[in-house]
């Protein structure tokens, strides 16, 4: 019996819940096989398929009112459950409804209202799988007991805490702990101190935090390293025998000036009067096996960490630096797509093979730059120089022809944070996208959409990259606020091209960025799929991630499936089923992942960006409007690529009232209006390490609260001193044995919140940098989560052709 005969008869055939055996009856399960079939029942009950009712019967949750999905929590404390069938709006979940979900968690909700023009809203009534085990925070002892106050700010209670043995930590200290019991809505968490990180002043503290309270993990273990350490370093004979011999084509490969592992390459050769581009992979399939360990780290991991001071990598360095790299003057493996181009960028064939190429030139993206603009660089040959100049024109070519299908280019700049040599911020400026990216971007998105569209023809199972269309009710939204400024946006379905033309008519002009946002936080995000729907962002039917398998687990997936297409085609039903729906669940669990090191990546970006305003605090500087909210405007500074917050409080001349017509504050006797794009000269007034916020004041302007660093969590409003956020229960009953008593100073679950205007940060946008929502960073492919950092050893890797597309 299969789940999907389940779900097919409660969800067309059945009209009442039904018990197990009624159940097993209708589906003909013979008497020796119900104990098997009941205990199927079981787990996919555990894992959301269908729900028991009272009695024991199971019924779909979608008949039942019910909601399958993951919990985004907002920073309000209310939250957002995300549908995985895809099927409705998000559900908005007060804050005293969540229960114990939290941030990330897969829960059931059931729909209590449906409000009409808005959102759902309902109450977490189980969770079926938690995001996480372990979390950061500032150790706190009390008189009697410890705890631990969390460092994410959507983690809104305290955990009651014990130490492992040997590990003792000190008052203040970041630490790692172990959550071995949720608790209930009336019982704070308890869990274990596993690890001592520091005090969050030491040097690379804050950034290791960062690390594990997103649940990753900065080294391997044992067992993968060794199996790594015993790959051999030699390519045999036989292997190159067998495949295409390109080490004579001119290859090479462009990438971040401090990057260690080369995942593509590009040679050019002609062909009449055409080109053939070569689009060199790196063959990391065949350095990993599928039920190895390595594999299975790989996909645990799914993508590499890109963090604003060090990577945290999907493969052991002897993967990702050397073997698999296509570093210069080595001979490599690697899958290449061969396309024949020809001036005007029609794509007039295609071949995808099994190749051994060796590199000629490993160059930065600045250093390919400086060839395109005709400059001599020392040590390269004019081969090299030529070479790029014809993939410059011929990118050119294709970069027009996917604008002309409404392939849509947000420009959205990133930050470039300089660190010294213990990872403090000496400089934070905005990174220049050169036409060299563009160069490397064009020919990857090509490669991606061959070999999606090769799958695709053959019918095999397959992982896409999909990105649907936009919300209605964001949408809805996206024309009012366009509409502030001028730009009509046609009702009914829009497509690709319209957005593109909404965004072309505002270049240049104070919304600009804004308006480029806002059209991004309208879009659904990207994802991995067994089911092609398309790319909304690319305006592409076929699309996948193929280009970065040393960093990104879903491209190891394509090139395995590429080598079997002969053998998949040729499986039985039954082969490809079981097969699809590995690919299923390995998809979900990447693009979870993914998720995860977004926000891991944009905190420590956020991170540095407060540790730097913070030795300027008190200082003026001269900076541009970038947004304008009720409750104040967003800065953005000329001289430094940061943005901090003039609270609509700190303006003490008028009352202010908030124009959406005209997208501005305005005083209500003084006539003074604060608009978008408007220059202001701004205090650095605080800075909240805690919550990643800086706040500014406006020059002249003198502050209602004392300006400095701003108290964080744990300090005095979480002390030991037991003056804390009273306790949810009035009672204040014992934990168990020996436990404390509820308050104390120690912060409760939930909130009052119930901010319905407020929507899940599915994309991860601010409003100075956006990753994830399918397009992001200013590039086709995305692969911004809102800088990269400038310092050997790492470093954010631009986005290639897939980045976050």
């Amino acid at each position: 019996m299969r789940e999907e005969q389940v779900v097919e008869y409660l969800e067309r055939k059945s009209t009442r819940p039904l018990k197990a055996k009624d159940l097993a009856r209708a589906l003909g399960v013979p008497s020796e096989e119900y104990p098997a079939f009941k205990q199927l029942l079981r787990d996919m009950a555990e894992r959301g398929l269908v729900y028991p009712t009272k009695g024991q019967r199971f019924a779909p949750p979608d008949r039942i009112n019910l909601v399958v999905g993951r919990l985004q929590v907002v920073k309000s404390g209310a939250g957002f459950v995300i549908p995985e069938d895809r099927s409705g709006g998000d559900v908005f979940v007060p804050a005293f409804k969540l229960e114990t979900g939290v941030h990330g968690d897969r829960v059931v909700v059931r729909v209590e209202k449906r409000p009409e023009g808005t959102n759902p809203e309902g109450h977490i009534i189980k969770v079926l799988e938690r995001a996480r085990s372990r979390l950061v925070g500032t150790f706190r002892r009390s008189r009697h007991f410890g705890y631990v106050a969390p460092d994410d700010a959507k983690l809104t209670f305290d955990v009651y805490v014990t130490s492992e043995e040997g590990v003792d930590p000190a008052e203040g200290q970041k630490v790692l702990v172990r959550i071995d019991d949720w608790g209930d809505a009336h019982k704070n968490p308890e869990g274990t101190v596993l690890q001592v990180l520091g005090f969050p002043d030491e040097p690379g503290v804050d950034v290791l935090s960062i690390i594990h309270d997103h649940g990753l993990d900065p080294t391997f273990p044992a067992a993968v390293e060794a199996e790594a350490e015993a790959l051999p370093t030699g390519i045999p004979a036989g292997e190159i025998a067998r495949r295409l011999d390109l080490r004579e084509r001119l290859s090479v490969t462009i990438d971040p000036a401090d990057a260690k592992d080369f995942d593509d390459a590009l040679s050019l050769h002609p062909v009449g009067d055409d080109w053939e581009v070569g689009i060199h992979i790196a063959d990391v399939s065949h350095y990993v096996q599928p039920g190895s360990v390595l594999d299975e780290e790989a996909q645990r991991r799914a993508t590499s960490v890109y963090l604003v001071d060090r990577v945290v990598p999907m493969l052991p360095e002897k993967l990702s630096n050397h073997l698999c790299s296509l570093n210069p003057d080595e001979d490599k493996l690697a899958v290449s797509v061969l396309v024949t181009i020809d001036s005007r960028g029609e794509v007039q064939a295609s071949r995808i093979a099994d190749t051994v190429i060796r590199s000629r030139a490993r160059l930065s993206y600045q250093e390919a730059q400086a060839l395109i603009d005709g400059e001599r660089l020392p040590g390269r040959s004019p081969a090299v120089g030529e070479t790029v100049r014809r993939l410059r024109d011929l990118s050119r070519e294709l970069m027009r022809k996917r604008a002309e299908r409404g392939s849509l280019d947000f420009d959205l700049p990133e930050a470039e944070v300089v660190l010294d040599e213990e990872g403090f911020p000496l400089d934070i400026q905005e990174t220049l996208r050169l036409e060299s990216h563009r160069l490397i971007e064009e020919f990857m998105l090509l490669a991606n959409e061959i070999v999606a569209t090769r799958a695709q023809k053959r019918r095999v199972p397959f992982v896409y990259r999909v990105h649907e269309e936009p919300d209605p009710l964001k949408l809805e939204n996206l024309r009012r606020f366009a509409a502030v400024f001028g730009h009509l946006i046609p009702a009914g379905e829009v497509t690709p091209r319209v957005l593109q033309r909404t965004l072309q008519r505002a270049e240049g002009r104070p919304e600009e960025k804004v308006l480029n946002t806002v059209v991004l936080r309208s879009m659904k995000q990207a994802r991995y799929s067994v089911e092609n729907i398309g790319h909304f962002g690319l305006a592409s039917e076929c699309y996948t991630h193929f280009t970065s398998p040393i960093r990104r687990y879903p491209d190891v997936l394509v090139h395995r499936t590429l080598k079997r297409l002969d053998a998949e085609a040729g499986a039985s039903d039954e082969a490809r089923e079981e097969a699809r729906r590995l690919l299923a669940r390995l998809a979900e669990h990447a693009s979870a992942q993914e998720r995860v090191t977004q926000g891991a990546e944009r905190d420590s970006i956020d991170l540095k960006k407060v540790e730097f305003m913070e030795r300027h605090l008190g200082e003026t500087f001269a900076g541009t409007i970038s947004g304008v909210q009720a409750f104040g405007f967003f800065v953005r500074l000329n001289r430094y690529f940061v943005e901090g917050l003039v609270h609509v409080n700190t303006l003490q001349d008028d009352y202010y009232m908030f124009d959406e017509r005209q997208y501005s504050l305005l005083g209500k006797h003084t006539a003074r209006t604060f608009r978008l794009g408007d220059g202001v000269d701004v205090q650095i007034a605080r800075v909240t390490k805690e919550t990643r916020q800086i706040d500014f004041l406006l020059a002249g302007e003198k502050a209602r609260e004392g300006k400095g660093r701003r108290a964080g969590r744990g300090s005095s409003s979480r002390g030991s001193s037991g003056a804390g956020k009273a306790p949810r229960s009035a009672d204040a009953s014992a934990q168990g044995s020996g436990a404390p008593a509820r308050g104390g100073g120690v912060h409760a679950r939930g909130g009052d919140a119930h901010a319905r205007g407020e929507t899940p940060a599915q994309d991860g946008v601010t409003t100075e940098a956006a990753a994830g929502a399918g397009v992001a960073g200013g590039r086709p492919d995305g692969g911004s989560s809102g800088g990269r950092r400038r310092r050997p050893g790492g470093g954010r890797r631009p986005g290639r052709g897939g980045g976050r597309r």
